[in-house]
């Protein structure tokens, strides 16, 4: 999937990932795709919730070895 900015979250529990894709979300335009790279299990049910939060559409996410990866656009 293409994507215009990608934000590295590894490494970083709940909340952090949410709060840098919120961040790099705001700085991008509307329509553009954030791929997310985490490895907090609760990531996925976050991502979830955050786009029902905020009107940004996850895209997919998928997992594999351990990692989850994240397509998020822009509203």
């Amino acid at each position: 999937m293409n994507f215009d900015k990608e934000l590295d979250a590894r490494g970083l529990n709940c909340p952090l990932p949410i709060l840098r894709a919120k961040k790099a979300l705001a700085e991008m335009a509307s329509g553009q795709v954030l791929r997310i790279v985490a490895t907090d299990p609760g990531a996925v049910k976050d991502f979830q919730a955050f786009a029902k939060q905020t009107g940004n559409e996850l895209l997919s996410h998928a997992e594999a070895d351990k990692e989850f990866t994240f397509f998020m656009k822009k509203k």
